[in-house]
């Protein structure tokens, strides 16, 4: 079972007009956010040792010259998107609808085990459907070097069901960009062969957890530490 230790910081808000080509639905306004949880990683970056990240999250040229200009490798897979997938629609074993978590694992996150120094999770849990998050957690616990870190984001449930989902863009050692994305997701070819693009009106919060489910959702790692803000957003940083 994990440890616990908890940690409070303060928010800051701003406004920017520089849109990220490489997310889904690019919004021209950005909001700017201090995080203390990245605060904690900048010192683990800041070391000559080359390191290995896994963004979980659209491509982000703000957080691929981050790490590379430091001198580390960083991948990206954007699981949100890669979850839209219509052939990963299935039923379980009571008729009810779901998604396959064999096949999505089979397609996305497949790296040698132990590959990851740094997970950078952002709020992956909260907009997953549910039915991937705890084997995506699994799958990162895998791929994770002993002793690495992996950073998340949940909300409190004074956040709503109607919580914009934001991709992350790291901009300072405790400061990120928060912009705004929207679902994506290609559907079957159609009779000339295109393949057609439908884009919803945006992921949508699909649970809140409390501390408890959260320590339960990390139970395997070694340790859990909570940063409490106060954007009715907790930062969880877990080290495997």
């Amino acid at each position: 079972m994990a440890s616990v230790a908890y940690s409070f910081m303060k928010l800051f808000r701003s406004s920017s007009t520089s849109p990220d080509p490489g997310s889904a639905r690019p919004q021209t306004t950005r909001l700017t956010r201090r995080s203390s949880g990245l605060g904690e990683l900048s010192r683990m970056l800041a070391s000559e040792e080359p390191l290995c990240v896994l963004d979980l999250g659209s491509t982000s040229p703000n957080n691929i010259r981050y790490m590379t200009e430091r001198g580390h490798k960083i991948y990206s897979e954007d699981l949100l998107d890669a979850s839209t997938d219509p052939v990963l629609a299935i039923k379980d074993e009571q008729g009810m609808p779901t998604l396959d978590s064999k096949r999505f694992l089979a397609d996305n996150l497949v790296y040698p085990a132990a590959r990851f120094d740094l997970v950078l999770c952002w709020n992956l849990a909260d907009y997953l459907d549910e039915s991937l998050v705890k084997p995506v957690v699994g799958r990162l616990w895998s791929v994770l070097k002993p002793g690495g870190m992996l950073l998340a984001f949940f909300h409190t449930k004074e956040a709503g069901p109607d919580a914009p989902c934001y991709r992350f863009h790291i901009v300072g050692t405790d400061l990120l960009e928060m912009q705004r994305i929207e679902a994506r997701r290609a559907v079957r070819k159609g009779p000339t062969g295109a393949v057609h693009t439908a884009v919803g009106l945006g992921f949508r919060l699909q649970r809140v957890f409390n501390n408890r489910h959260i320590e339960n959702l990390f139970r395997d790692f070694g340790s859990i530490k909570f940063f409490l803000a106060r954007d009715n957003v907790r930062e969880v940083l877990v080290v495997r």
